[in-house]
């Protein structure tokens, strides 16, 4: 504190002076304020200080502390200093010298002024004392916090700051004292200090302590930023180590107890209520009592409770089982899909057997068709119509093992896998999972996943599914698992084996009408912001679309379409040239174009060597043309068309069979010696293979040697040997499908196909007629023309 150097004068004399029992002998003091509750030196010098301290040490009367309005005046009035000071009692004098003496003073109570008593060798007045409030409200104790927080770090941000301060302001407990310790202690002006001194209002003087203390901060932070670069940087953990004490040290002073013995009751509470079973609950109740040995700055203790978080937030009870209403799960199902009878029907299956066996174990289904047929979409139904939380889990391009087993718990960062993630997300033990894309999970240097699929999948296995992170068992044994793929090659055998395979055909032009007109249209009316009697297409215009400007299985470019052609309408309504907008097929050129599809009837030429063939993709079937072509030549077979080995080898077994049934068909073997034959397969940018077109092959070839065109209304699939037999292929279902949406009416199909012909769709059936082949030359017989064109058209 800084001293008073004040002039000596002469010593008044005090002798016989009687200072009245309510009257208080008052210091004038220069640059010092004195808080109640605070101990301070305070250095006089003026014969009347001395004199007056002198007074009040031989009658053991307290002093007022009286801070002056002008620090400049030697001798100050009455009027010269403020009217609100501090009673404090003289713990100790000490005599420095003959001019300069020292009293160490203990603030009591403010005190304000009422009147100066006259004739007296120095100040005397009556004063009236100022008690604390002391009321304590929700306000002052949130002050309370905060200045106490300010203070501390204040101190710790002082250079050489005695522990004892430290101290002194954890153990305060009084709103009121930290206050006006806090006010005594900085390093603000007189003036301010005085201010704070004469603010009574508690929440009001803590603000002001605060917003000074606030701007100290700043400067002693920035300060010490200054100084720590001149210095190694402590370490983070030595320094939250250290801050966390030290928030632990105020609550032991603020008597909150202790945070980290509320947290360990608190999850123990929830350990009881999570109704684990017996393993995983002796392992969260282990890893608790880890936890609560850890101090709070180790650095596992974070992994340790995110661990506990994981155990507790899993649903591992079963929720109550609702009751199960067939009707109206086949009535929800209905609803959402049109068609789709055997997957329906499996699922309808699924609940009655849950409703006669409610321990039956969930069944695991696997989705195989094009996009866009709706696998996803049948999912969420399934859930609904079940009356469970649905959750979809993508599978696409996961390549890390981890992703479905999850993470040991050495790792930093490390969380459960998907399936367990999915699991807390619902929130259900029951819930449906569909695994999307379950065909295009990959393989790489960390595991291979669909490996860690096959316990996930397996019914014998996942009633005790070990996540690596949990490292205790978890049941999905009621998990109804629904997994979805655009085809099988890509998804290994074992895993295979593990599901219920059910194949999703691409739609048909009657099916794809129905569904855009039962959901699609209403579907973008809703995403274009209009209402159906805004807005209509024609059912005819529906059908162009759906023939003219898609192509595909699904219905996904179809809904695009759809969407396009009622933007426009959207438009016309907007800008109020209409009130209703009717789509007929007339419209459509000028919304969409021109037809970007036009009738395959239309591309086949009707000149021998050209045979229509039936391709499956995984998008779903397609036609395809093979071209056969003569030119002069030395008896070479040239194949073009990027067709991959078993492709090419279908042709060269195609020529052979043509050329050992050459006198059959009527062929001379002197022209075959003198030609090349050159077999192309058209759309040339495209990879192509597969036995399947061993007939179309040999059809085409046949055609051109025998000068007979191939019927234009026909198209064939089937593989061939050399002895002529048509053997059986795959794809029946999706070959066919795309037979009828291209406009054909004959099919020739191995006769060991007919066990696929069940799963043909009905509208399919309807549309075509179907032709089984056992052998080459009963496709010969039904697709060739009976009669040869003119030889100008050969070859």
């Amino acid at each position: 504190m800084p001293p008073l150097n004040e002039p000596s004068s002469s010593k008044p004399d005090t002798a016989g002076v009687r200072i009245p029992d309510d009257a208080l002998i008052i210091v004038p003091v220069r640059n010092i304020v004195l808080f109640p509750g605070v101990v301070a030196p305070i250095t006089i010098s003026r014969p009347k200080s001395i004199a007056a301290a002198q007074q009040a040490l031989r009658e053991q009367r307290p002093i007022g502390i009286f801070l002056q309005r002008n620090a400049e005046l030697d001798d100050p009035g009455p009027d010269d200093l403020h009217r609100i000071g501090t009673v404090a009692n003289i713990i100790r004098y000490i005599t420095a010298s003959e001019d300069t003496h020292h009293i160490v003073c203990q603030g009591v109570q403010r005190a304000r002024v009422l009147d100066f008593l006259p004739g007296t060798p120095f100040p005397v007045a009556r004063v009236l004392q100022i008690p604390e409030p002391s009321t304590s409200t929700p306000e002052i104790e949130a002050r309370f916090l905060n200045l106490k927080r300010q203070a501390i770090e204040a101190i710790q941000l002082l250079p050489q700051a005695p522990p004892e301060l430290l101290a002194a302001f954890q153990a305060t407990t009084s709103p009121a004292v930290l206050a006006d310790l806090s006010a005594s202690y900085m390093d603000i002006k007189p003036q301010d200090k005085q201010e704070i001194l004469e603010t009574v209002d508690l929440s009001q003087r803590m603000e002001k302590v605060s917003r000074h203390l606030a701007e100290r901060l700043e400067v002693l932070r920035l300060s010490n930023e200054i100084g720590q670069k001149t210095k190694a940087a402590f370490d983070d953990r030595q320094r939250e180590a250290i801050l966390r004490e030290q928030m632990a040290t105020i609550q032991r002073q603020l008597g909150e107890g202790d945070g980290k013995a509320q947290e360990v009751t608190e999850l123990t509470e929830a350990i009881a209520k999570a109704q684990m079973p017996p393993e995983a609950e002796s392992q969260a109740k282990k890893e608790l009592r880890r936890y609560e040995r850890m101090p709070e700055a180790a650095a596992e203790a974070g992994m340790v409770r995110s661990y506990l978080d994981w155990l507790i937030d899993l649903p591992w009870s079963l929720p109550e089982e609702k009751t199960i209403d067939i009707a109206e799960a086949r009535r929800i199902l209905d609803e959402d899909h049109f068609g789709l009878q055997k997957i329906k029907s499996r699922i309808i299956e699924y609940l009655a057997v849950r409703k006669l066996a409610p321990q039956g174990k969930a069944p695991i289904l696997c989705f195989v068709g094009p996009p866009g047929v709706g696998k996803t979409s049948l999912g969420q139904s399934i859930a609904r119509a079940m009356g469970r939380p649905f959750v979809r889990v993508s599978l696409g391009g996961v390549h890390d093992e981890a992703e479905i087993r999850g993470h040991r718990r050495t790792y930093i960062g490390a969380l459960p896998g998907n399936i367990i993630q999915a699991i807390k997300k619902t929130g259900a033990r029951n819930c449906v999972m569909m695994l999307d894309e379950i065909d295009k999970m990959g393989r790489g240097i960390q595991g291979d996943p669909s490996a860690a699929m096959l316990e996930v999948l397996d019914p014998e296995q996942n009633g005790t599914f070990r996540d690596n992170y949990l490292g205790v068992p978890f049941d999905l044994s009621r998990v109804v698992f629904i997994a979805t793929a655009n085809m099988l090659d890509t998804i290994p055998g074992p895993l295979q084996d593990r599901m219920e395979i059910i194949s999703l055909a691409g739609y048909t032009e009657d099916e794809k009408l129905e569904i855009a007109r039962r959901y699609l249209v209403r579907r973008q009316l809703e995403a274009n912001g209009l209402k159906p009697e805004q807005a209509e297409i024609d059912l005819d215009a529906l059908r162009l679309i759906i023939k003219g400007y898609t192509r595909e299985a699904g219905v996904r470019s179809l809904e695009r379409e759809i969407g396009k052609v009622l933007r426009h309408a959207a438009v016309e309504i907007a800008e109020g040239s209409s009130n209703h907008v009717a789509i007929a097929p007339k419209d459509l050129t000028a919304i969409l174009g021109q037809p970007r599809f036009e009738g395959e009837i239309a591309l086949r030429t009707s000149i021998p060597g050209v045979a229509t063939g039936l391709a499956w993709t995984p998008v779903g079937g397609d036609i395809l043309f093979i071209e056969a072509s003569r030119v002069p030549g030395k008896g070479a077979l040239i194949l073009t068309g990027q067709l991959g080995d078993v492709m090419r080898e279908s042709a060269q077994a195609a020529m052979t069979l043509v050329k050992s049934r050459a006198s059959q068909l009527g062929i001379d073997l002197s022209i075959l010696e003198k030609s090349d034959i050159h077999v192309h397969v058209p759309a040339g940018a495209t990879p192509k293979d597969g036995p399947s077109a061993g007939v179309a092959m040999y059809t085409a070839l046949a055609s051109l040697l025998t000068n007979r065109t191939v019927r234009n209304d026909t198209a064939m699939t089937g593989e061939i040997s050399l002895r002529g037999l048509v053997l059986p292929v795959g794809g029946i279902k999706e070959k066919v499908v795309a037979a009828a949406a291209a406009g054909l009416t004959r099919v020739m199909l191995p006769a060991r196909n007919r066990r696929d012909f069940d799963d043909i769709p009905q509208g399919a059936r309807e549309k075509l007629d179907f032709i089984w082949l056992e052998h080459v030359d009963d496709a010969v017989a039904a697709a060739l023309a009976k009669t040869p064109q003119p030889v100008a058209a050969a070859g």
